[in-house]
């Protein structure tokens, strides 16, 4: 190592860094969980479906280069980002010594319609069983995503993201269903939900159905802080 004027060399490698961002949308017609990729229009692997990211400027944070790549890769902005883990294996990427540091997303699809730009021909919107062949280690980003998705659902309020900002108690229960994968007691679920008392009664109901109409809920998000302050725990 040697210096001069307050610069430090060294000798050893400097792998690139990219991000790569599981970005998660619920279908509630369909009852599918749904996960956003690009159609890269770049080597490697062009033509193929992937999760958008892309590699981090020497100028920019991790949080600000998978913000960046999810505006200018799917047309995503100001959504729920946190950062999963980092995938570092030495022949993850063809282009060489390449470490991924990967998010990921939860949005309302009705909301965030998909939208390709940049070095992404195309981007839609795939049901989690009906997902591509994808390239990379992208696989397994997708499946640890997923597992961490079903594990944290559980404890903090994340599900909110994925629903329009007015729902049914049915909707906001069918959301848990699908990324639990079983099956929840609809009694019990209501009086956890409401004991919570994080939900605003928007006074409107459903309209135009054959069924009795259900009413509309918001997410009270001053609520849940107020939850957390109060040393109570968020669970389903």
């Amino acid at each position: 190592m040697s210096s001069k004027k307050g610069a430090y060399s060294y000798k050893f490698p400097r792998p690139a860094v990219t991000v790569d961002c599981v970005v998660f949308g619920l279908d509630l017609e369909a009852e599918h969980l749904k996960v956003m990729l690009i159609q890269r229009d770049l080597e490697p692997f062009a033509g193929q479906w992937a999760l958008p990211g892309g590699f981090v400027r020497e100028h920019e944070s991790l949080n600000e280069a998978a913000e960046r790549e999810l505006r200018e890769e799917a047309g995503l902005d100001n959504i729920f980002l946190e950062q999963l883990y980092s995938f570092g294996e030495p022949q993850r990427d063809p282009r060489g010594r390449v470490i991924s540091v990967a998010y990921y997303a939860l949005v309302s699809p009705e909301a965030h319609e998909a939208i390709a730009s940049t070095d992404a021909r195309d981007a839609a919107w795939f049901d989690l069983e009906e997902v591509p062949s994808l390239p990379f280690d992208h696989k397994q980003i997708l499946t640890m995503a997923k597992e961490r998705l079903k594990g944290k659902v559980r404890y903090r309020p994340i599900g909110f993201e994925l629903l329009p900002e007015k729902f049914t108690l049915s909707q906001l229960q069918r959301l848990y269903e699908i990324i639990l994968e079983t099956k929840l007691d609809k009694r019990n679920f209501q009086r956890k939900i409401h004991r919570m008392e994080i939900l605003v009664d928007t006074g409107e109901v459903q309209q135009n159905v054959a069924h009795r109409a259900a009413r509309f809920y918001s997410f009270d998000e001053a609520a849940y802080k107020q939850l957390e302050r109060d040393g109570q725990e968020f669970s389903i």
